[in-house]
């Protein structure tokens, strides 16, 4: 009668060939993680880079210089052409694309943009101004001057430019379809941009003036005289989550002004703190009336 002499103890195929395969798996995986090869490391680089606290510039006069670190900001503002939106301030910041954010711990030119609710200035939404000659650095930033929005995106040895081309079939903004902002490691008269003063009508008188720091401005791209601009009902799901997508295209009303999706502010740094920015600084309380008016008043107590 015959019996099976097999038992568990026993190896059969090719055990010997299998241990050899998982050793050397093991030894590339110790070789690469020694290294710093392996994707999660990688990954954990790039992000731990574009979530790099930075220190923004304090302006000491009330205006913006080449040469100054900056946050680009959306005010807040109501949104009343759609329901669902992005409230609140939108820093304008580097997105690279999810995919390829995985497998490098670089960022990928061109690189994309979007708005994200933070104010607090890291590496991936701070940006450098610097005059479109690369000259004169301290000088005041003017109305109507040709100047560029550079960021290191928190690396050392990196300068990509905020830039934008006409749009497309082939290029524009992945939601919208209109013209698309991007990084690009380049600088060329694509990456040049120019301030104007929010009113219109008194937009001439202004030509030349110094542009003030956190006040509310337009952004014009030179090549194709378009603004900056966020769509806050435009959302898109980025490697940091949720963010509104960022275009270069001008929003106007029915008087031909243009609407609070065109307004920036260059944010500077808040003198009273480290790693903070103006934003940060608590609103003057309102002014009380004046003991006359209160006398004055008959329903006053």
């Amino acid at each position: 009668m015959a019996q099976n002499l097999y038992g568990p103890g026993v190896r059969m195929g090719n055990w010997n060939e299998d241990i050899y395969l998982e050793e050397e798996l093991m030894k590339d995986f110790l070789e690469k993680r020694d290294k710093g090869q392996l994707l999660i490391q990688r990954n954990r680089r790039l992000k731990e880079n574009l979530l790099r606290p930075m220190q923004l510039s304090v302006s000491e006069d009330g205006y913006v210089r080449c040469g100054d670190k900056v946050m680009l900001v959306n005010p807040a503002h109501a949104e009343v052409e759609a329901h669902l939106f992005l409230g609140g301030d939108l820093s304008l910041g580097a997105t690279p694309d999810e995919i390829k954010a995985h497998l490098s711990d670089e960022l990928e030119v061109p690189c994309g943009l979007s708005a994200a609710q933070t104010r607090i200035p890291v590496g991936r939404n701070t940006f450098t101004i610097l005059r479109a000659d690369g000259n004169a650095t301290g000088q005041v930033l003017r109305y109507g001057q040709d100047f560029c929005l550079a960021t290191t995106g928190g690396f050392e040895d990196k300068m990509l430019y905020l830039s934008s081309d006409h749009r497309t079939l082939q290029k524009s903004t992945k939601r919208s379809l209109l013209q698309e902002a991007y990084l690009t490691d380049e600088a060329s008269y694509l990456s040049c941009w120019q301030a104007a003063f929010l009113d219109p009508q008194l937009r001439l008188e202004y030509e030349g003036a110094p542009v003030p720091a956190n006040a509310k401005i337009l952004i014009y791209h030179c090549g194709t005289n378009r603004g900056l601009a966020v769509s806050r009902h435009v959302f898109l799901s980025t490697y940091f989550g949720k963010e509104a997508e960022v275009a270069v295209h001008t929003h106007l009303d029915s008087h031909r002004v243009e609407k609070p999706s065109n307004h920036w502010m260059l944010v500077t740094g808040n003198p009273r703190k480290d790693l903070s920015a103006m934003l940060d600084l608590p609103k003057p309380p309102a002014e009380a009336p004046p003991a006359l008016e209160q006398a004055t008043d008959p329903g006053a107590q």
